[in-house]
C-alpha cells in the first residue's frame, strides 16, 4: 500500500475532501497517511477528521501524523501540497492593503498582479526546499501541488529540482459543470479539450456526441441568462470566441480591460468584486471554530462525498493502472507550440502505471497564445528572481504585469514592490 504524504495537512477542510477521495477507492483504502503541518492544534483536528472519515468509509488506512518534515516525506511514495506561505496575516493582507495604497485594487491577488508575484516569491523557497528533501528521501515520489501562484511553483520546482511534480487546479472541471448548468446539458454528457496557462487556459472544443456546443453559449449571452457572478468571462467570450477556465474575479485581474480607477462603471457592470479573497478569508476565520467543533463531533456523520479533485484519481491510476484523463500543470516540453519552452501549460494528460503522461496540443489560435503571453511573461521574471535572488526582476515583473501596468506609472510600480518587499521582511530571503 503507497504512503501519502499530506503537505500542510492543516488545512483541514481541504485534506478532508481529498481523504474521502482517495479512501473511497478500495485499492487505496488501506494506505499509509502522513498528515505534516507546522500548526499542531490544526494538525489534531485533521487527524480526527481523518479517522472519522476512514470509520464512514469503512476504509482501514494507517493515519500517521507528525510536525517533522523529513519524517513525513521519507519514504513517501506521493506527497499532496497544500501550504500557504505566511498565512492570511500577515501574508495575504499586505498583498491586499499595500497595493491599495497606490490605487491598486484586486479581488483574489493568488497567481498574477503584485499580489501573486509576492506570494510566489514568499512561496517557492520553501517549495524548493521541500523538493531537495524528497531528492534524498523519496526520489520517485510523485509531487501533486495544489498551491498557487500555480505556474510560477512549478515552473520554478521544473528548473530547481528533479522531482515529478504536477500541478493541479479544479478550475477546468468547475467551469465545465457551470457552462453544463447555463445551457441545461447534464455534464456526463459534455466532452471539451482544454489547453493554456492555469487560470487562462481555454475550451478549445466544447462538444455533446460531436455537436459544437459553442452556439448554445452564444445563446445564454443573446436571451440575457448570464450568471451575474460570470459576467466577465461572458464578455471575454464575445472578445475571443473561446471560453476561458477561470473564473470571473480571478480573470479581470489578470488583464488592463475591468478593474480601472477612472472607470467605476466597469466594476458595477461587470459586477466584480473588490477584495474577494479577503472577504472570503474573514467568513473562514469567523466560522472556523465552529466548523472545527463540527468536525470533530463523534455524534454527527462524516459527510463524504467524491469532490471534482484530480489528485485521488492520479494516484489511483498509478496504482491499478486504470487509465484516465485529467488536466495538470507540467513544463511545455513542445506540448504547446506558440507558448515558450519550459513555461508551465496547463494540458490534459494521461494517468496510467507510466504516471503523469502530458497531451501534445500543437498550436493555440494566435490570439489566446498572446494573451497567456502576457502573462507569462510576469511568470519568467518571478521565477527568475525566486532563483537568482535579483531584485530588479521584482521590479521588471511588476512593470510587465498587464492590470499593474494600467493603473500606476513606473515611479509607482517600483515604490510599491520596495514598499512590498519590506513589510514581508523575513517572509522573504534577501534580494540583491
Amino acid at each position: 500500500m503507497p504512503k501519502i504524504t499530506f503537505i500542510g495537512a492543516g488545512s483541514t477542510v481541504f485534506a478532508k475532501n481529498l481523504l474521502g477521495d482517495i479512501l473511497s477507492f478500495p485499492e487505496l483504502a488501506e494506505s499509509t497517511i502522513m498528515l505534516y503541518d507546522i500548526d499542531p492544534e490544526r494538525l489534531r483536528t485533521t487527524e480526527i477528521v481523518a479517522r472519522r472519515t476512514a470509520q464512514t468509509l469503512n476504509a482501514h488506512p494507517q493515519v500517521k501524523t507528525t510536525t517533522d518534515r523529513r519524517e513525513a516525506l521519507s519514504g513517501a511514495d506521493y506527497a499532496i501540497n497544500m501550504i500557504q506561505v505566511g498565512g492570511y496575516k500577515p501574508a495575504t493582507v499586505i498583498d491586499f492593503e499595500i497595493p491599495k495604497k497606490y490605487g491598486l485594487r484586486q479581488t483574489i491577488a493568488d497567481t498574477l498582479g503584485s499580489g501573486g508575484i509576492m506570494r510566489a516569491l514568499r512561496t517557492i523557497p520553501v517549495l524548493l526546499d521541500m523538493a531537495h528533501d524528497m531528492e534524498s528521501l523519496c526520489p520517485d515520489v510523485v509531487h501533486l501541488n495544489y498551491v498557487n501562484p500555480m505556474a510560477m511553483n512549478c515552473w520554478a520546482l521544473s528548473r530547481d529540482s528533479k522531482i515529478k511534480t504536477v500541478g493541479l487546479c479544479h478550475s477546468v472541471r468547475h467551469t465545465a459543470g457551470e457552462l453544463a448548468r447555463d445551457i441545461g446539458i447534464p455534464e456526463e454528457e459534455i466532452s471539451y479539450v482544454v489547453a493554456g496557462i492555469n487560470h487562462m487556459a481555454f475550451y478549445l472544443k466544447f462538444e455533446r456526441d460531436g455537436e459544437d456546443l459553442y452556439p448554445l453559449l452564444y445563446k445564454v449571452i443573446e436571451e440575457g441568462r448570464v450568471p451575474d457572478g460570470n459576467r466577465v468571462r461572458y464578455e471575454m467570450l464575445t472578445r475571443l470566441g473561446y471560453f476561458v477556465t477561470e473564473s470571473s474575479e480571478h480573470f479581470s485581474e489578470y488583464v488592463p480591460w475591468f478593474i480601472k480607477r477612472d472607470r467605476p462603471d466597469l466594476i458595477e457592470r461587470f459586477n466584480i468584486p473588490l477584495d474577494e479573497y479577503i472577504r472570503r478569508c474573514e467568513e473562514q476565520i469567523a466560522g472556523w471554530e465552529s466548523l472545527r467543533t463540527e468536525l470533530e463531533n463523534n455524534e454527527r456523520p462524516v459527510d463524504v462525498k467524491r469532490s471534482v479533485e484530480y489528485g485521488s484519481g492520479i494516484i489511483h491510476s498509478i496504482e491499478t493502472g486504470i487509465p484516465r484523463v485529467i488536466y495538470g500543470n507540467v513544463p511545455n516540453t513542445g506540448l504547446i507550440d506558440n507558448l515558450p519552452q519550459g513555461c508551465c501549460v496547463e494540458v490534459p494528460c494521461l494517468v496510467d502505471k507510466n504516471g503523469v503522461q502530458p497531451t501534445y496540443i500543437g498550436t493555440l489560435p494566435p490570439h489566446l497564445a498572446a494573451l497567456m503571453q502576457t502573462n507569462i511573461n510576469v511568470q519568467s521574471l518571478t521565477v527568475e528572481a525566486a532563483l537568482t535572488h535579483k531584485r530588479e526582476y521584482i521590479y521588471h515583473a511588476a512593470m510587465l504585469d498587464p492590470h499593474t501596468a494600467a493603473e500606476l506609472s513606473l515611479e509607482q510600480i517600483w515604490a510599491l514592490v520596495d514598499d512590498l518587499i519590506a513589510a514581508h521582511g523575513d517572509w522573504l530571503p534577501e534580494y540583491h
